[in-house]
């Protein structure tokens, strides 16, 4: 069984003139937002065995803000063609992978990444909010393998749904 974990960049600033789509940071509610999705996989147990990233300011702070919370030690990549490249080619970064690996963090950017889910998975998501997470499970033995099946939605959260309920559990981890 392999698991792909799918997360959006948590929100990030506006564009401003004179800095490049590459250099947007995240805001103060992006960086809350990525400590709540934290507690949450925190609590269900939820490690990856390697991040793969966009190379671009808000999804490396993403990534790394992400592992920092879960005390994720493991590889980190920071891959450009994980911002812009067709989802073939992010698909095939993913089926590159150690056939060790079996859980893996995909930090990118919609459109791509809405599309790649929604490739792999007979569910359908409209639209991946920032900080969103779509984990799916894919009943393989080897990556290479994943595009020969359609993976299992296992859980799709995103920061709004903690917005007027938040677990008491994940309340107690974010005041830690």
């Amino acid at each position: 069984m392999k698991k792909i974990y799918f997360i959006r960049h948590a929100k990030a600033e506006s564009f401003l003139e004179g800095v490049s789509d590459f250099e947007r940071t995240l805001k103060k509610r992006g960086l809350k937002d990525i400590a709540t999705i934290a507690s949450y996989m925190a609590l269900q147990g939820i490690s990856p065995d390697i991040i793969l990233s966009s190379c671009v300011m808000r999804a490396e702070q993403t990534a790394l803000a992400l592992a920092e919370k879960l005390d994720f030690e493991g590889k980190k990549y920071f891959l450009e063609e994980l911002y812009y490249a067709p989802i073939q080619e992010i698909l095939g970064i993913i089926m590159a992978q150690e056939q060790s690996c079996d859980s893996i963090f995909v930090i990118g950017h919609n459109p791509q990444l809405n599309e790649l889910v929604n490739t792999l998975s007979s569910e359908h998501i409209n639209k991946i909010p920032t900080a969103g997470v779509v984990a799916l499970s894919f009943a393989i033995d080897s990556w290479s393998e994943i595009e020969d099946v359609k993976g299992e939605l296992d859980f799709f959260i995103y920061p709004k749904q903690f917005r007027y309920y938040m677990p008491k559990q994940i309340r107690t981890t974010l005041s830690m």
